[in-house]
């Protein structure tokens, strides 16, 4: 059976195929009555558009890219990245556009897959996650001439529109809570050291501590992924004043942290209380299950979708700071042992 064409739309719809055009692509110039006729007919035929000859005609891509540069081990396990790029992926499919997406091992790569891009015009523009301290890559995408949208934990001074998630009052009350709780040493596993909200998570720590009227506790800086945080909570329970709570920058630290110290005969959370971050599917069903900071990755994706979108058609996307994370209290937080604070204070 031969593919309608959008020639064979206009036909049976009475318009010209500018008309249909632009009806199919949502743009303006077309009157409310002939755009719900030309999609009508266009569903009776079975027409759905090319993705080629849309871009030819347009001249774009009508593709927006991500390029992520993570170790396999803490990607692959990471639940936030299959839930932003699901939000991304939603926005993105209801205005016919396509994400490509690239997973490189390093931040030279990186930088070759950006200057790629850009040289193809393989994409219309790029979002940009995991901003890291003095990050270069809004400077890149400058010189490139490569719209983008910055992900940040926080509203930032940048180039280009960033769509951040305050991170930080979920990380204080999680502390709040600890404190509430009548814990006094409490620790903090954090994630990479040049990431933005490894920082904005542990100075949000620090502060909360500071805020309740306790001394730092000790602070690991680990990799957000299983492995590193079983190895710094091994860290922290070997000192010889061991946290009575852990306070973990991500999900996947604190469920490796509680089998680490599980494994050495301790009782979560009567011997220690924890805290998770991003409240991943599996948080409420784990043993104990996990009290975290929960944040929407779906919508988060949705909105730096809508933003980038705005940016490549030409409009304006000032900087949206989305609701805050709320802390989830479960059964992995509790107060501590008696003798573990009195012995110590």
């Amino acid at each position: 059976m031969t593919r309608p064409t959008i020639a064979d739309v206009a036909r049976a719809a009475g318009v010209s195929r500018g008309a249909v055009s632009f009806a199919l692509n949502n743009r303006p110039g077309v009157a409310d009555a002939t755009r719900a006729r030309i999609l009508a007919v266009a569903a009776e035929l079975g027409f759905t558009p090319s993705h080629r000859a849309r871009a030819l005609s347009s001249s774009r891509a009508l593709t927006v890219g991500l390029v992520i540069a993570r170790h396999p081990e803490t990607l692959s396990a990471d639940p936030f990245f299959p839930a932003f790029i699901a939000g991304i992926e939603m926005t993105l499919a209801e205005r016919g556009q396509a994400l490509l997406l690239q997973v490189v091992p390093d931040q030279q790569s990186e930088r070759r897959n950006y200057e790629t891009l850009a040289a193809s015009g393989r994409v219309d523009g790029v979002f940009l996650t995991d901003l890291r301290v003095d990050d270069p890559r809004p400077d890149l995408l400058d010189s490139l001439g490569l719209p983008g949208v910055v992900i940040a934990p926080a509203p930032i001074a940048c180039r280009w529109p960033v769509v951040a998630v305050d991170d930080r009052p979920g990380v204080v009350a999680a502390v709040e809570h600890l404190v509430a709780l009548g814990h006094r040493r409490i620790a903090h596993v954090a994630g990479p050291r040049e990431f933005v909200h490894s920082r904005s998570r542990q100075q949000a720590w620090a502060d909360a501590l500071a805020s309740s009227g306790l001394a730092e506790s000790p602070c690991v800086w680990s990799d957000f992924s299983p492995s590193g945080g079983a190895r710094a909570t091994d860290e922290l329970l070997d000192l010889p004043e061991p946290p009575t709570a852990i306070v973990y920058a991500n999900d996947l630290m604190a469920i490796a942290g509680t089998s680490a110290a599980q494994a050495r005969g301790l009782h979560v959370p009567d011997d220690l209380s924890v805290t998770g971050f991003d409240d991943t599917a599996i948080a409420g069903y784990l043993r104990p299950p996990l009290t975290t900071v929960r944040t929407d990755a779906v919508a988060w994706g949705s909105a730096a979708a809508e933003c980038l979108l705005e940016l490549v058609d030409g409009g304006t996307c000032t900087q949206e700071l989305l609701p805050p994370p709320q802390l989830v209290l479960r059964d992995s937080t509790a107060p501590p042992r008696p003798t573990t604070e009195t012995d110590h204070a």
